[in-house]
């Protein structure tokens, strides 16, 4: 994945590179950085479904929390970009800067799309684990019995009050649980 890269007086050639971002400032050091003439961008993020207080809500993370790649000449690009707004610093070890192969960009671009968000929505099925995220019965851990589809629901066997209980809910008001079915493993 890394090569050796060059060291802060190296040849004149572009290529791509790790940058560490500030705390939750990925997409602000990446629009940043596509302001700088001769420097291509490569922020990859995912968007899925969280449990709030309140309720479940879409939001967006970097892929690699806290790293974002660039493609930039070294020689001629690395105070600009190692001082652009939202940078920590571009990833060394000693005074080595690793580069990363071009294919390798090219696959993760091709597995999050051309807009850089991968969209993760669980759909779930038969037997699921799931956690309810909403309504009367919000944090409980249920099983799916079925899917309803016309509805956009589904049936759910959870423990309330001390009994096993049917009910049908909303199907984005449950989210994939943390501990796994017996099936999934």
């Amino acid at each position: 994945m890394f090569r050796s890269g060059s060291d802060s007086g190296g040849s004149s050639k572009a290529a791509w590179y790790c940058l560490q971002a500030k705390h939750k400032h990925e997409h602000i050091a990446a629009a940043h950085l596509r302001e700088l003439n001769g420097v291509k961008v490569f922020c990859p993020r995912i968007r899925f479904r969280r449990q709030t207080r309140t309720h479940v809500a879409w939001v967006t993370e970097a892929l690699f929390p806290g790293y974002l790649f660039a493609h930039f000449d070294m020689v001629r690009m690395q105070r600009a970009v190692g001082y652009s707004q939202g940078v920590r610093c571009i990833v060394r070890f000693a005074n080595r800067y690793p580069t990363i192969d071009e294919p390798i960009v090219d696959s993760l671009r091709e597995q999050v799309g051309e807009n850089e968000v991968r969209l993760i929505d669980y759909e779930p099925s038969r037997g699921d684990t799931v956690k309810v995220a909403a309504g009367a019965f919000a944090g409980l851990d249920a099983v799916v019995t079925q899917i309803v589809p016309a509805r956009a629901r589904v049936r759910v066997l959870l423990e309330f009050l001390g009994r096993k209980v049917e009910a049908e809910l909303e199907r984005s008001s449950v989210l994939r649980s943390e501990t796994r079915s017996k099936e999934s493993l």
